[in-house]
């Protein structure tokens, strides 16, 4: 093994252990979340994209890491999301905690992943139909926010980092 795959060893196990510690494997949690009644997983969720956006920020100024921007095509990207929301409203896991919850031993989860395999796998197979029908939809190439908006990643950082703030404050005085 090359040292890529030990440091996506080693970040998965860490990921993991955080999954577990942050409690958001737990089936009340995930539930809590889908009903908009416990933000454990949104504030887990929110922290991961807070402390990711200043650490890839400060990669690419430092030339360590080149940003590219996937497409934004709207076709994949909303039925591809309808998909990830019909799936843990059934499961009550995303794909992170059911391998997660998976490795707490809690068996069920197992049919989740065997569904994201599945559906990999079909989607795999039904590729070329959805080149031809799906992604032929409105696609705005490979933007992001600080381009859309002609700002400076850092600003839009710093935006970001206060109006989540504001709603970890907010869900702290309802006690979410």
């Amino acid at each position: 093994m090359g040292i890529e795959q030990w440091l996506g060893l080693l970040t998965g196990i860490a990921f993991g252990f955080l999954l577990q510690k942050g409690r958001v494997l737990r089936f009340d949690k995930q539930v809590g979340a889908l009903l908009l009644k416990d933000m454990t997983i949104f504030k887990f969720m929110l922290s991961a994209i807070m402390v990711g956006m200043v650490g890839i920020l400060f990669l690419a100024d430092q030339g360590i890491i080149t940003l590219s921007h996937k497409p934004m095509n709207v076709g994949p990207i909303l039925i591809g999301g309808a998909l990830f929301g019909a799936g843990w409203a059934v499961m009550g896991f995303c794909p992170g905690t059911s391998v997660g919850a998976m490795g707490e031993g809690r068996w069920h989860a197992l049919f989740a992943i065997l569904g994201m395999i599945a559906g990999a796998a079909l989607f795999a197979e039904l590729y070329p139909f959805f080149v031809s029908t799906v992604y032929t939809w409105k696609d705005f190439g490979g933007i992001g926010l600080p381009e859309t908006l002609a700002y400076s990643p850092w600003i839009i950082v710093a935006v970001f980092w206060v109006v989540v703030i504001a709603m970890f404050l907010f869900f702290e005085k309802k006690g979410l």
